[in-house]
């Protein structure tokens, strides 16, 4: 009888175990700093200082310890993209509450979400055309295309965000709700109030410049570093002349004293 030959089975594969490898995203020192696009107008950086400068007393107080970062038209990551500076948006001015303001010793280049996991608690931006790249309620679609105010509400879900409109001297406030931004009315100063660092938001003008800036809870300005500067030299050079004027009336007082006979040292 023939025998049947030997069925010849194939080497099976071997099984596939899963990928342990870690998975290492870039921080901000891998990540793009700049989009390489010009700042839009000459009042931008002096209104972030202005901000900053009169903002700071406050925060220090709020955070003794220190940790809280403020970042000013500095890009916030909070997707990875090809082009990679298309997965962040820059705010031209923000604050993130509890983070350290350094990492490994030197100043972050860029907020990056996934590498913080703590969003800003307020972002503002200011106007140069005609506000609707900060309005753009545009959601994720072909080209990494995305509107900021939907990145601000929908992503990264920043509490407080403010659109503020040098030619026009507005300001628009909004505050996230149930995960939807809702417009803040003013209070009876014309101001809003940001609860969460006990201050208010609103528009001072300045020879006829309007600015963006701080009051406190009881509607008092909050100074800039300049600001409280000329206080001071005013407050010293006051102390100065009111120290002044009172040796001088001593100084009359005791020539009186003199004409009458009287030794004004042992009165």
């Amino acid at each position: 009888m023939q025998s049947t030959p030997a069925l010849i089975l194939p080497d099976a594969p071997a099984p596939q175990l899963p990928d342990t490898t870690p998975i290492s995203l870039p921080d901000h020192k891998q990540l793009p700093e700049s989009d390489g696009t010009f700042v839009k107008n000459f009042q931008e950086h002096p209104q972030s200082i202005v901000l900053t400068t009169s903002i700071e007393p406050v925060l220090q107080k709020l955070h003794p310890d220190g940790r809280y970062c403020i970042g000013q038209d500095s890009g916030i990551y909070w997707r990875l993209t090809e082009p990679l500076e298309k997965g962040a948006e820059s705010p031209d001015w923000f604050y993130v509450p509890n983070v350290a303001p350094l990492l490994n010793g030197e100043y972050r280049r860029s907020y990056v979400l996934w590498k913080e996991f703590v969003a800003p608690l307020i972002a503002i931006e200011f106007v140069s055309g005609n506000g609707s790249e900060e309005r753009d309620h545009t959601p994720p679609g072909e080209n990494n295309q995305v509107g900021k105010f939907w990145v601000y509400e929908q992503a990264i879900r920043i509490p407080f965000y403010a659109i503020f409109e040098a030619k026009k001297a507005a300001v628009e406030v909004y505050h996230l709700v149930d995960g939807r931004y809702e417009q803040l009315l003013p209070n009876d100063r014309g101001h809003y109030p940001i609860a969460a660092m006990g201050v208010e938001l609103g528009i001072k003008r300045d020879g006829g410049v309007p600015w963006l800036r701080w009051w406190d809870q009881s509607g008092n300005l909050l100074l800039t570093g300049d600001e409280r500067a000329v206080r001071a030299e005013a407050i010293v050079e006051q102390e100065r002349l009111a120290k002044e004027q009172a040796e001088q009336k001593a100084e009359r007082l005791a020539e009186k004293l003199r004409e009458l006979g009287i030794d004004p040292d042992r009165v």
